[in-house]
């Protein structure tokens, strides 16, 4: 596969993983330590460091409501 049928399926997985990330951060900067479960530390690291499995992780677990 060449560089240029590659990137139709790459763009849009970055795209997402980029809607993602800004909306997990802009989620845990706002909520407070009591309504997230677990560490809000270990959560930041988790959602910086583990691409999409890791944003999915912090929307689904991560989250008190």
């Amino acid at each position: 596969m060449t560089f240029a049928e590659i990137l139709p399926i790459v763009l849009p997985l970055l795209g997402l993983q980029l809607i993602l990330l800004v909306a997990a951060l802009i989620d845990w900067t706002r909520r407070e330590p009591e309504r997230i479960n677990g560490r809000k530390n270990v959560w930041l690291a988790v959602i910086l460091l583990l691409s999409i499995p890791g944003l999915i992780a912090y929307f689904v677990l991560g989250r008190r409501d």
